[in-house]
């Protein structure tokens, strides 16, 4: 099965090396991805752990991307992405192959100059690539908001009577022992190394203390918007 997804670009990773690429054009790229707001053809991606993938195709995309989020990280923050299951890859693997395949031998029988024949084309091209990369940033834009909302929600939801409940103050002020415990009691998979993330990741900030659960999101490494969501949602009820 074959699912379109918006993932982030920090839990992907490509096994081609990114020396394979001209750094003037992944800066290029980069630079244009910025100024859209995300890449219009959706990198081809598997799942190798838990919210953590691998490139199957689109390695230069993804490279540009890794460079456009690190010049702004807010705006290159996620890609959009073809998420296909393991037993898939071969099959995709063959799809691609077969697809690269026509695109050149199309190349080549079109190599020749007609220009008349060839603008009318692009331009409808053109068009439909405008039109579907409005459609992803839209489905983008929906699911940002819709992730903003269920924070609200569950913040408002937090007991007020004391400081110890708020899962926030629990992220920044427990040691890694405390949050494996509590993160096993939350069912949360991988508690051990997910604590030791959330720790060495809060000893790095200025104030040794996450501002906010957006900044959790952003500072731990493989921790997604899901297991946020549903740390928040345990951990108020204690």
């Amino acid at each position: 099965m074959i699912n379109f997804s918006l993932v982030d670009v920090k839990s992907i990773a490509s096994n081609e090396p990114r020396s394979n690429f001209a750094e003037s054009d992944l800066e290029n790229l980069a630079d244009i991805i910025i100024e859209t707001g995300g890449i219009i053809r959706p990198l081809v991606v598997k799942v190798t752990g838990v919210e953590s993938y691998t490139v199957v195709d689109g390695h230069f995309e993804y490279y540009a991307a890794v460079r456009a989020r690190e010049k702004n990280p807010r705006q290159g923050e996620m890609v959009n992405a073809f998420v296909i299951a393991p037993k898939l890859e071969d099959l995709v693997v063959k799809q691609v192959a077969s697809l690269k395949g026509i695109d050149s031998s199309t190349k080549q029988v079109t190599s020749k100059p007609e220009t008349t024949k060839l603008e009318p084309r692009l331009a409808n091209l053109e068009l439909r690539l405008e039109k579907q990369f409005n459609e992803f940033k839209s489905e983008f834009l929906q699911e940002r908001q819709r992730i903003d909302s269920q924070f609200k929600q569950l913040e408002n939801l937090i007991p007020q009577k004391g400081e110890q409940s708020n899962p926030l103050t629990l992220l920044n002020t427990l040691d890694k022992d405390e949050l494996s415990i509590k993160l096993q009691r939350s069912r949360i998979s991988g508690a051990e190394k997910l604590a030791k993330a959330i720790e060495d990741a809060r000893h790095k900030k200025p104030k040794q203390e996450f501002e906010d659960y957006r900044d959790v999101v952003k500072s731990v490494k493989n921790l997604g918007d899901k297991t946020i969501l549903t740390i928040i949602d345990e951990w108020s009820r204690n």
